[in-house]
């Protein structure tokens, strides 16, 4: 005992002031709750969780409340709350998506947009009401309606926004993939669901260069035939040519129809969103997300896990193709001012992102595990560079957060800010764990489980384990569970992607363990895990020693297949000037071997000019380790750099 507590406190970074706790929007809810229920607060974030998660009724009712969701409830809170799936949170309930992020529109800002070329652009609430109703009363105009799919092929600009609103106050679907997605991408996922309107850009530009998208939109709705209308932004021109795209207009002109009269009332689970896996296995699933649960589930987490408070900055580094984008956008109902950034965050430098935070006194800046390891080889500390004092929150999710990351973030941005490590994914639009504004922060570890989420590490056996590594589980319903999948009649796809392991629980695929004081710590995806000697072991557990290294920029790790066995293999990126020499290679595996346990020390260590990712910024293990095995790669779409997998194709040093 007296050993754990030596080592949490020597990973202890932050712990919250009473002034912090008692000014937290959490403890404002618990105040709530404990008038209504009953409930005894005692200023223990891990005793709210477990309430919230043995009464789940009670939690999800008074949340309604407390954050006043517009809309009518009904009588009924949880229907068939034994099934998994199959439970239905308010089935009677009606209400608005946009109305809900659209409320008290006021003159103060709703949007500020930027741009890697220095574009900035900045909206009030009340503007941005009125551009999405506008917009919403031209789609209505044109016969979309409730259950249509409004796509967007479109960078991370305003135009976003305000068509999600104008597609939801309709009750539309809304689905939406960046510009760097190609043909081929684009339409393995919009081709899927048929959507009628398309909106989209003439270009983006990324890393200074300007990249027509004119011609892939053209062939894009040819190839898509339900598409009847294209709205088209300019980006790169003030009047660009749209003549070779069929069915065209330019979307100010749409903007400029009488708008919409009143919100369309949606059942709380219609359909909002349709996301998609990375599809680096297939052709990506289309995952359905309902409008109730996505705004119950993203209010929790701003007001409750992040502290977000109306008239607070927040921001998240991401693209319209990752979820991240319709987690900030949720923004908007807490009305918080949220800050869009297109392009690449390291042009001009890697202060950029950094000077925004400053100029827009962020208060919640989030971003990538990627982004703040590579800012942090970079030699930039963005404390010294810029105005933090309004930042209290950075949250940082993509892939697990190494220690030295922790480290950078107290050391070099600020050493007072709640640190949240977050995971959940595509899947549930959402987080199954991440901060809390109310407890300390520890290095290398997430700090809770989301309430309502009833979380569980499970081994082979299905029993929850402690201090142990097993599945990521929930093992009750939540209302950001999934609808569905696109056109899955019987629902079997779906069922087999989260219940196949263990009936009636959601099985999320993260290899993880729980500390004892419910804190997560991610080990990487458990389809990634490596097996030497039958013993599984994370592959986070080996890229944290490994990425501490000023010489390596990243790195990839899997498992390759020998007789009867597996050897791990390590391949690195080095940074521009170093080179994988014989003692590079014998420190990462003492560094390895000191830090995880001799098992997970690779038996090859080889350098590569690239490793693949997806447009997210995840590091593709499946696909290496399929091309390492000689199979197939089956959609190289997804990837953001397939032609990197070339430099893993008939290795001479792999050969068995």
């Amino acid at each position: 005992m007296k050993k754990h507590q030596e080592m949490d406190k020597a990973n202890l970074l932050w712990t919250p002031d009473d002034g912090v706790k008692n000014n937290a929007e959490v403890t404002d809810f618990a105040k709530f709750l404990n008038l209504r229920t009953g409930f005894d607060w005692d200023n223990d974030f891990q005793q709210l969780w477990s309430y919230s998660v043995n009464n789940i009724e009670q939690f999800w009712d008074t949340l309604w409340d407390w954050h006043k969701i517009i809309g009518t409830r009904g009588d009924t809170i949880v229907a068939d709350a034994d099934k998994m799936p199959g439970a239905r949170f308010f089935p009677d309930a009606t209400l608005n998506f946009a109305e809900n992020l659209l409320r008290n529109a006021d003159t103060r800002p709703a949007i500020t947009a930027y741009g890697e070329d220095g574009r900035c652009e900045t909206i009030s609430r009340a503007a941005l009401k009125e551009k999405a109703l506008r917009l919403a009363g031209w789609m209505r105009a044109q016969g979309v309606g409730p259950g249509d799919r409004v796509a967007a092929y479109i960078p991370n600009i305003p135009e976003a926004v305000i068509t999600m609103l104008a597609a939801a106050s309709i009750g539309a679907i809304y689905s939406s993939c960046s510009p760097d997605f190609g043909l081929n991408g684009v339409k393995d996922r919009f081709g899927q669901i048929e959507p009628k309107l398309l909106i989209t850009v003439d270009g983006y530009i990324y890393g200074g260069k300007a990249l027509d998208r004119r011609a892939i939109v053209a062939d894009l709705c040819k190839s898509i035939p339900s598409i009847e209308a294209v709205l088209v932004k300019s980006y790169l021109d003030e009047t660009p040519d749209i003549s070779n795209i069929q069915n065209s207009l330019d979307f100010d002109k749409a903007v400029a129809h009488p708008p919409l009269a009143e919100f369309v009332q949606m059942p709380f689970n219609a359909p909002l969103y349709i996301l998609y896996s990375s599809g680096t296995t297939g052709a990506p699933k289309c995952i359905v997300h309902g409008a109730g649960g996505t705004l119950l589930q993203h209010v929790k987490e701003h007001r409750l896990h992040s502290n977000v408070k109306s008239g607070d900055t927040i921001f998240y580094f991401t693209t319209c193709g990752w979820m991240m984008w319709n987690w900030l956008v949720s923004g908007l109902a807490t009305e918080a001012h949220i800050v869009l950034y297109e392009g690449n965050p390291f042009t001009p430098g890697p202060e950029t992102l950094w000077k925004i935070a400053g100029e827009q006194q962020i208060s919640l800046f989030g971003t990538s595990a990627k982004y703040i390891d590579a800012v942090r080889k970079s030699g930039v500390k963005p404390g010294d560079v810029s105005d933090l004092s309004a930042l209290r929150t950075i949250c940082s999710t993509g892939s697990p957060l190494s220690t030295d990351g922790f480290a950078f973030v107290y050391d070099a941005i600020k050493s007072d800010v709640q640190l949240a490590s977050i995971s959940g994914g595509t899947d549930i639009v959402s987080c199954f764990v991440l901060g809390s504004p109310i407890q300390a922060v520890y290095a290398g570890e997430i700090q809770s489980a989301g309430l309502g989420m009833d979380v569980a590490i499970l081994d082979d056996e299905g029993q929850a384990i402690t201090e142990q590594q097993g599945e990521l589980c929930c093992l009750k319903p939540f209302p950001a569970m999934p609808i569905g999948f696109w056109q899955d009649v019987d629902g079997s796809r779906y069922h087999n992607a989260y219940f196949n392991t263990y009936p009636n629980i959601w099985r999320h695929g993260d290899w993880a363990t729980r500390t004892k004081t419910g804190g997560i710590i991610i080990h990487g995806r458990s389809d990634a895990t490596l097996n030497p000697g039958g013993v599984r072991i994370g592959t986070a557990e080996i890229y944290k020693p490994v990425e501490a290294f000023d010489e390596i920029a990243e790195a990839l790790v899997i498992g390759q297949s020998i007789t009867d066995d597996v050897r791990i293999i390590l391949f690195v990126r080095m940074q521009t000037g170093a080179e994988l020499t014989k003692t590079l290679k014998q420190n990462i595996k003492s560094a390895i071997r000191a830090q995880a346990t001799p098992r997970h020390v690779p038996s090859i260590i080889l350098a590569v000019a690239d490793i693949p990712r997806t447009r997210s910024g995840k590091i593709t293990e499946l696909a290496v380790r399929d091309v390492i095995h000689g199979r197939p790669v089956k959609n190289t779409e997804a990837l953001a750099n397939p032609e990197a997998l070339e430099h893993f194709r008939d290795l001479p040093d792999l050969q068995v």
